[in-house]
């Protein structure tokens, strides 16, 4: 396929992650009798538009694919128009409200769930059946250093036996079966589309009890089989995927708040519409709903984050609302939310600058 339509692709992923957001607001509030003025999806000029006639809501497709919004009656209303409508969004329950606030990031985390749970009953689980070692590292004054290795190197052969049979273990018993006396080692390598003959004696490890060369072996997936799961299975793996995916979303959120760790490989629209469409590119469907789940997890889970103009600092406000029995005043709120919208889109606009000239780089 052209990249055209690998980025039609990582689009299309985009805009379904905006679109079942908003609709998890959208729907909260149907359930609850709350009224919508307005469902959108993206920011800017309308694009197409129609309203529905039973409801009174606005339903639009707006030019930036950046987000999208759902607008309630007397929201935000710092003017006080709306204050005595009986649909102002003020006007209902704290409780109605919450859940409205919390259905956005909730409808993220149960796609993401159920895209894992579809695809693993459906597809079933990948499970590799053949690796091939390679060397990841060489250390510096190691005799494999010194007999030429490099990184990226592919060790096929030594002492002119096969080594390449989908595991680790043979390459690594052929190394740990040198004992203090024997012959150098006779490596056949694998450079690029070179061939590459050397020799290493290696040195005993008495920390670890074997012989070893100063490199790091690590393994490339070869072959993958997909293994069939009933469905309390698939239940249980996605659960289990969508966990681990958690966690690590949030530990790298962790280190990036902490240490700044990873902050060099933030992206905006632009670099992420990239990465998706590199890695759908090399890895099909696969890859495609792989980074539907996590893409959405990460979206519920930043949206849940106490930053002014996102869905958790909304939620909080309500909590300070039940807390105090009364409602922040609307200015305040608003004012809040105005200036966090304002920091986000500069800070979007600066990361699409910055992936833009990544590009050309």
């Amino acid at each position: 396929m052209s990249t055209l339509v690998y980025i039609l692709l990582a689009i299309l992923l985009l805009g379904i992650l905006i679109a079942i957001h908003e609709f998890g607001h959208f729907l909260m509030a149907r359930l609850t009798g709350i009224a919508v003025k307005e469902f959108s999806i993206g920011f800017g000029p309308k694009l197409l538009s129609w309203k529905s006639k039973k409801h009174e809501t606005d339903y639009s497709l707006r030019l930036l694919p950046l987000g999208g919004y759902n607008a309630f009656y007397g929201e935000d209303d710092v003017e006080g128009k709306e204050t005595d409508d009986p649909r102002a969004f003020g006007k209902q329950a704290v409780w109605k409200r919450m859940l409205v606030v919390l259905m956005g990031p909730g409808m993220n985390f149960i796609l993401a769930y159920l895209v894992l749970f579809l695809w693993l009953w459906i597809g079933g689980v990948g499970v590799v059946t053949g690796v091939e070692p390679y060397v990841s590292d060489v250390t510096a004054g190691s005799p494999a250093a010194q007999a030429g290795l490099q990184s990226g190197d592919v060790i096929t052969q030594v002492n002119g036996a096969e080594v390449l049979d989908g595991t680790t273990d043979t390459l690594l018993e052929a190394i740990g079966a040198w004992r203090e006396g024997d012959a150098p080692l006779a490596l056949t390598l694998r450079r690029g589309e070179e061939t590459v003959a050397t020799s290493v004696t290696p040195f005993w490890d008495a920390e670890e009890s074997r012989s070893r060369i100063g490199v790091m072996i690590s393994a490339r997936v070869q072959t993958v089989e997909r293994q069939s799961l009933t469905m309390v299975e698939a239940a249980r793996e996605a659960g289990a995927q969508w966990v681990y995916v958690s966690g690590a979303i949030l530990r790298a959120l962790k280190n990036l708040v902490t240490t700044g760790e990873g902050l060099d490989q933030t992206a905006g629209p632009v670099g992420t519409i990239s990465i998706i469409t590199q890695e759908v590119r090399a890895g099909g469907l696969d890859a495609f709903l792989s980074l539907l789940a996590t893409i959405s997890v990460n979206l519920g889970l930043m949206n849940l984050l106490p930053i002014p103009g996102l869905d958790g600092s909304r939620f909080l406000f309500l909590v300070l609302e039940a807390i105090r029995r009364k409602p922040i005043e609307p200015k305040r709120e608003a004012v809040v939310n105005l200036v966090g919208m304002a920091l986000l889109f500069g800070l979007m606009i600066f990361l699409t600058f910055r992936d833009v000239m990544n590009l050309f780089r």
